[in-house]
């Protein structure tokens, strides 16, 4: 369940932010939804990858976290095991909204993450005259980052999808218990058709930037088999 509300200094300005990374606080989840901008940021740690989005029409990126469903992978005992965490979900439990033509910030007032109070665990919103803290300016940005590569993002999928570059995958695993599972409805980069493009067709691709996301995406490929020891890891772990 979710309650949404304008983030303001009046209401929630004892508002407080639990930041360590726990099941419990919604960290157990097999993906998250990403954008160009953060390819690079990325690639270094998890298998960047497209879904199709909700309705079937269209596809979205996703940084994958976990093999199974809400299955993370990089969550371990003391917390995140990577170095960058994915934006969308550094930003919890925030939001973007919208008054007219200027972005707001949204709050989910029933997210496990929020408590209140001095004694209240987690980073505060508001100083105590009313300002914001450098953590709240900090999602703010976070924010205005995602709703800004989310913008770019179409124009990226329009090109994937102009070049006939994107082939679905399956991705086999087994579970803590030796079972196997099939990861599919995923799409990947089609290597043998990017290298076959002509010439005019890569400088199509690079003169915005596309080629940049598009390697970075490669790159990316190698974290399956990081992805893969530590799902075997953790088997091993587990018995």
């Amino acid at each position: 369940m979710t309650q949404h509300v304008l983030l303001n200094n009046v209401d929630h300005h004892d508002l407080r932010v639990i930041t360590r990374r726990d099941a419990a606080l919604g960290d157990a989840v097999m993906l998250a939804h990403t954008f160009p901008a953060e390819f690079r940021a990325l690639q270094a740690h998890y298998p960047i990858v497209y879904q199709k989005t909700a309705d079937g029409l269209s596809f979205q990126a996703v940084a994958l976290l976990g093999l199974q469903p809400e299955q993370n992978l990089y969550l371990g005992p003391s917390g995140w095991e990577a170095a960058y965490i994915p934006l969308a979900l550094q930003r919890q439990p925030f939001l973007i909204g919208r008054d007219g033509y200027s972005l707001q910030v949204h709050v989910d007032l029933d997210s496990p993450r929020l408590s209140r109070g001095e004694a209240g665990e987690g980073e505060p919103l508001f100083l105590p005259q009313g300002g914001s803290t450098a953590y709240l300016q900090r999602i703010s940005d976070i924010l205005g980052a995602i709703h800004h590569g989310v913008q770019h993002a179409d124009e990226l999928l329009r090109a994937l999808l102009a070049h006939d570059l994107l082939e679905p995958f399956v991705l086999e695993s087994q579970d803590s218990h030796g079972q196997t599972h099939q990861l599919s409805g995923f799409y990947t980069l089609h290597e043998e058709r990017l290298a076959a493009l002509q010439a005019d067709s890569l400088a199509e691709l690079h003169a915005p930037g596309h080629l940049q996301a598009i390697y970075m995406m490669l790159a990316s490929q190698s974290q399956f088999a990081a992805l893969i020891d530590r799902q075997a890891r953790r088997r091993t772990a587990h018995g």
